[in-house]
Protein backbone atom coordinates (compact mmCIF):
# COMPACT_ATOMS: atom_id res chain seq x y z
CA UNK A 1 0.00 0.00 0.00
CA UNK A 2 1.13 3.39 -1.00
CA UNK A 3 3.23 5.30 1.90
CA UNK A 4 1.67 8.42 1.89
CA UNK A 5 -1.70 6.14 2.27
CA UNK A 6 0.12 5.06 4.99
CA UNK A 7 0.92 8.24 6.63
CA UNK A 8 -2.26 9.72 6.73
CA UNK A 9 -4.26 6.62 7.86
CA UNK A 10 -2.04 6.82 10.42
CA UNK A 11 -2.47 10.01 11.46
CA UNK A 12 -6.45 10.02 10.98
CA UNK A 13 -6.91 6.85 13.39
CA UNK A 14 -5.04 9.24 15.54
CA UNK A 15 -7.16 11.77 15.30
CA UNK A 16 -10.37 9.54 15.49
CA UNK A 17 -9.30 8.02 18.90
CA UNK A 18 -8.49 12.22 19.98
CA UNK A 19 -12.29 12.64 20.22
CA UNK A 20 -13.86 8.72 20.44
CA UNK A 21 -16.88 8.75 22.81
CA UNK A 22 -18.31 5.53 23.96
CA UNK A 23 -21.69 4.97 25.53
CA UNK A 24 -21.93 2.51 28.46
CA UNK A 25 -23.24 -0.26 26.19
CA UNK A 26 -20.40 0.00 23.96
CA UNK A 27 -18.79 -1.76 27.33
CA UNK A 28 -20.92 -3.90 28.14
CA UNK A 29 -21.15 -5.59 24.96
CA UNK A 30 -17.29 -6.79 25.48
CA UNK A 31 -18.51 -9.05 27.86
CA UNK A 32 -21.55 -10.57 25.93
CA UNK A 33 -18.35 -10.98 22.95
CA UNK A 34 -16.34 -13.03 25.27
CA UNK A 35 -19.22 -15.39 26.46
CA UNK A 36 -19.79 -15.82 22.98
CA UNK A 37 -16.57 -17.00 21.94
CA UNK A 38 -15.69 -18.78 25.44
CA UNK A 39 -17.18 -22.14 24.24
CA UNK A 40 -14.39 -21.71 21.06
CA UNK A 41 -11.49 -20.12 22.79
CA UNK A 42 -7.60 -22.14 22.72
CA UNK A 43 -4.82 -22.09 24.84
CA UNK A 44 -1.83 -20.21 24.04
CA UNK A 45 -0.55 -17.08 22.74
CA UNK A 46 -2.83 -14.20 21.74
CA UNK A 47 -3.13 -11.51 19.94
CA UNK A 48 -5.81 -8.58 19.93
CA UNK A 49 -6.01 -6.05 16.94
CA UNK A 50 -7.32 -2.57 18.03
CA UNK A 51 -7.49 -2.03 21.69
CA UNK A 52 -9.43 1.46 22.08
CA UNK A 53 -9.35 2.03 25.85
CA UNK A 54 -8.61 -1.71 26.85
CA UNK A 55 -11.82 -2.78 27.81
CA UNK A 56 -11.75 -6.09 26.00
CA UNK A 57 -8.16 -6.09 26.17
CA UNK A 58 -8.49 -6.40 30.25
CA UNK A 59 -10.90 -9.29 29.74
CA UNK A 60 -8.56 -11.11 27.46
CA UNK A 61 -5.23 -10.75 29.90
CA UNK A 62 -7.87 -12.88 32.19
CA UNK A 63 -8.30 -15.73 29.81
CA UNK A 64 -4.57 -15.52 28.25
CA UNK A 65 -1.47 -14.49 30.11
CA UNK A 66 0.69 -14.06 26.73
CA UNK A 67 -1.43 -11.21 25.45
CA UNK A 68 -0.33 -8.86 22.07
CA UNK A 69 -2.30 -5.67 21.78
CA UNK A 70 -1.98 -3.61 18.39
CA UNK A 71 -3.08 -0.92 17.87
CA UNK A 72 -1.92 2.72 15.14
CA UNK A 73 -3.71 5.33 17.87
CA UNK A 74 -1.22 6.59 20.33
CA UNK A 75 -4.11 7.36 22.90
CA UNK A 76 -6.15 3.99 22.77
CA UNK A 77 -2.47 2.36 23.40
CA UNK A 78 -1.85 4.54 25.90
CA UNK A 79 -5.22 3.72 27.80
CA UNK A 80 -4.92 0.15 27.56
CA UNK A 81 -1.16 0.04 29.09
CA UNK A 82 -2.11 1.88 31.99
CA UNK A 83 -5.44 -0.53 32.34
CA UNK A 84 -3.23 -3.50 31.74
CA UNK A 85 0.17 -2.72 32.90
CA UNK A 86 2.65 -5.78 32.52
CA UNK A 87 0.06 -8.37 31.74
CA UNK A 88 0.37 -7.61 28.07
CA UNK A 89 2.71 -6.54 25.51
CA UNK A 90 2.03 -3.33 23.36
CA UNK A 91 2.87 -2.78 19.55
CA UNK A 92 2.40 0.94 18.25
CA UNK A 93 1.81 -0.02 14.61
CA UNK A 94 -0.64 0.09 11.47
CA UNK A 95 -1.88 -3.07 11.04
CA UNK A 96 -0.73 -3.16 7.62
CA UNK A 97 2.86 -2.67 8.15
CA UNK A 98 2.92 -5.22 11.28
CA UNK A 99 5.07 -8.10 10.24
CA UNK A 100 5.28 -10.60 13.10
CA UNK A 101 8.59 -12.83 13.37
CA UNK A 102 8.03 -16.22 12.59
CA UNK A 103 8.35 -17.45 15.95
CA UNK A 104 5.84 -15.51 17.05
CA UNK A 105 2.84 -17.36 15.71
CA UNK A 106 -0.57 -16.82 17.78
CA UNK A 107 -2.95 -19.22 18.52
CA UNK A 108 -6.01 -16.93 18.97
CA UNK A 109 -6.30 -13.72 17.08
CA UNK A 110 -8.89 -10.88 18.39
CA UNK A 111 -10.46 -8.36 15.77
CA UNK A 112 -13.20 -6.65 17.47
CA UNK A 113 -15.24 -4.03 16.12
CA UNK A 114 -12.24 -3.04 13.91
CA UNK A 115 -12.68 -4.36 10.86
CA UNK A 116 -15.35 -1.83 9.91
CA UNK A 117 -12.93 1.08 10.21
CA UNK A 118 -10.04 -0.36 8.09
CA UNK A 119 -9.53 0.74 4.33
CA UNK A 120 -8.60 -3.04 3.20
CA UNK A 121 -10.23 -5.26 5.42
CA UNK A 122 -10.09 -8.65 3.84
CA UNK A 123 -6.16 -7.53 3.64
CA UNK A 124 -6.11 -7.91 7.26
CA UNK A 125 -7.87 -10.79 7.60
CA UNK A 126 -5.69 -12.21 5.07
CA UNK A 127 -2.56 -11.59 7.07
CA UNK A 128 -4.10 -12.21 10.22
CA UNK A 129 -4.55 -15.59 8.99
CA UNK A 130 -1.17 -16.13 7.93
CA UNK A 131 -0.09 -15.14 11.66
CA UNK A 132 -1.55 -18.35 12.91
CA UNK A 133 -0.69 -21.41 14.49
CA UNK A 134 -1.55 -24.70 12.64
CA UNK A 135 -4.44 -24.92 15.48
CA UNK A 136 -4.90 -20.88 16.08
CA UNK A 137 -8.23 -19.57 15.48
CA UNK A 138 -9.45 -16.21 14.17
CA UNK A 139 -12.02 -14.42 16.27
CA UNK A 140 -14.02 -11.78 14.11
CA UNK A 141 -16.65 -9.02 15.22
CA UNK A 142 -18.18 -6.08 13.23
CA UNK A 143 -21.32 -4.47 14.31
CA UNK A 144 -24.57 -5.86 12.61
CA UNK A 145 -26.48 -3.65 10.01
CA UNK A 146 -29.35 -5.66 9.97
CA UNK A 147 -29.51 -4.97 14.13
CA UNK A 148 -33.10 -4.40 14.92
CA UNK A 149 -32.24 -1.16 15.96
CA UNK A 150 -31.17 -0.26 12.95
CA UNK A 151 -34.06 -1.76 10.77
CA UNK A 152 -36.62 0.74 13.42
CA UNK A 153 -34.02 3.65 12.25
CA UNK A 154 -34.70 3.09 8.74
CA UNK A 155 -38.68 2.66 9.01
CA UNK A 156 -38.33 5.17 11.35
CA UNK A 157 -36.63 7.80 8.29
CA UNK A 158 -33.72 8.18 10.35
CA UNK A 159 -31.27 6.30 7.87
CA UNK A 160 -31.86 5.72 4.10
CA UNK A 161 -31.01 2.01 4.58
CA UNK A 162 -29.74 -0.68 6.90
CA UNK A 163 -25.98 -0.36 5.81
CA UNK A 164 -26.12 3.25 5.88
CA UNK A 165 -23.26 4.93 7.76
CA UNK A 166 -24.29 8.18 10.75
CA UNK A 167 -22.87 11.65 11.20
CA UNK A 168 -21.28 9.85 14.49
CA UNK A 169 -20.08 6.07 12.38
CA UNK A 170 -17.98 9.14 10.31
CA UNK A 171 -16.54 10.66 13.20
CA UNK A 172 -15.61 7.11 14.81
CA UNK A 173 -13.74 6.21 11.27
CA UNK A 174 -16.32 3.73 9.96
CA UNK A 175 -16.09 3.17 6.10
CA UNK A 176 -18.72 0.09 6.07
CA UNK A 177 -21.52 -1.65 8.00
CA UNK A 178 -21.12 -5.12 7.38
CA UNK A 179 -24.35 -7.52 6.83
CA UNK A 180 -24.35 -11.46 7.79
CA UNK A 181 -23.56 -12.19 3.89
CA UNK A 182 -21.06 -9.29 3.24
CA UNK A 183 -19.23 -10.09 6.27
CA UNK A 184 -18.79 -13.75 5.18
CA UNK A 185 -18.23 -13.24 1.60
CA UNK A 186 -14.83 -11.00 3.01
CA UNK A 187 -14.01 -13.43 5.72
CA UNK A 188 -13.83 -15.78 2.65
CA UNK A 189 -12.15 -13.77 0.16
CA UNK A 190 -9.15 -13.30 2.66
CA UNK A 191 -8.87 -17.00 2.90
CA UNK A 192 -10.79 -17.74 6.06
CA UNK A 193 -12.11 -21.49 6.85
CA UNK A 194 -15.42 -20.16 8.59
CA UNK A 195 -16.06 -22.31 11.74
CA UNK A 196 -18.30 -20.69 13.41
CA UNK A 197 -21.19 -18.01 12.75
CA UNK A 198 -23.09 -16.18 15.05
CA UNK A 199 -24.45 -13.10 16.48
CA UNK A 200 -24.41 -11.20 19.99
CA UNK A 201 -27.03 -9.82 21.64
CA UNK A 202 -30.18 -9.10 20.25
CA UNK A 203 -31.01 -5.41 19.93
CA UNK A 204 -34.11 -3.46 19.55
CA UNK A 205 -32.96 -0.35 21.03
CA UNK A 206 -29.90 2.16 19.77
CA UNK A 207 -27.40 2.40 22.16
CA UNK A 208 -28.26 5.46 24.16
CA UNK A 209 -31.65 4.22 24.45
CA UNK A 210 -30.04 1.26 26.17
CA UNK A 211 -27.96 3.75 28.50
CA UNK A 212 -30.84 5.43 29.24
CA UNK A 213 -33.14 2.81 29.98
CA UNK A 214 -30.93 0.98 32.33
CA UNK A 215 -30.22 4.31 34.15
CA UNK A 216 -33.95 5.11 34.84
CA UNK A 217 -34.81 1.11 35.59
CA UNK A 218 -37.05 0.86 32.35
CA UNK A 219 -34.89 -2.31 31.80
CA UNK A 220 -32.87 -4.05 34.10
CA UNK A 221 -29.34 -6.74 33.92
CA UNK A 222 -32.40 -9.34 33.33
CA UNK A 223 -33.74 -7.75 30.05
CA UNK A 224 -29.99 -7.30 29.33
CA UNK A 225 -29.61 -10.84 29.70
CA UNK A 226 -32.19 -12.29 27.93
CA UNK A 227 -31.19 -10.11 25.04
CA UNK A 228 -28.03 -11.70 24.78
CA UNK A 229 -30.00 -14.96 25.11
CA UNK A 230 -32.06 -13.85 22.16
CA UNK A 231 -29.14 -13.41 20.14
CA UNK A 232 -28.59 -17.44 20.26
CA UNK A 233 -32.01 -17.18 18.27
CA UNK A 234 -31.86 -14.78 15.43
CA UNK A 235 -28.11 -13.94 14.85
CA UNK A 236 -29.16 -11.50 12.23
CA UNK A 237 -31.01 -9.32 14.11
CA UNK A 238 -27.89 -8.98 16.85
CA UNK A 239 -25.95 -5.92 17.25
CA UNK A 240 -22.63 -7.39 16.35
CA UNK A 241 -21.78 -10.52 13.74
CA UNK A 242 -19.41 -13.12 15.07
CA UNK A 243 -17.55 -15.17 12.81
CA UNK A 244 -14.39 -18.25 14.26
CA UNK A 245 -12.40 -19.07 11.58
CA UNK A 246 -8.81 -20.52 10.89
Amino acid sequence: MNQDVLEKEYQALNDIAAVYDYHDFDRDIRHYMIRAMEPFLVPGRALEMGCAYGEFSEILSQHYTDLTVIDAAEEFLDHTRNRLGDKATYILSLFETYEPKEEEKYDAIFIMHTLEHLLDPVDTMRRAKSWLTPQGRLFLVVPNANAVSRQLAVKMNLLPNNTALTEVDHRHGHRIFYTSDTFERDARTAGVSILHRGGIFFKPLANFQIDLALKHGVINREYMEACFQLGYLYPDLCNSLLLIGS
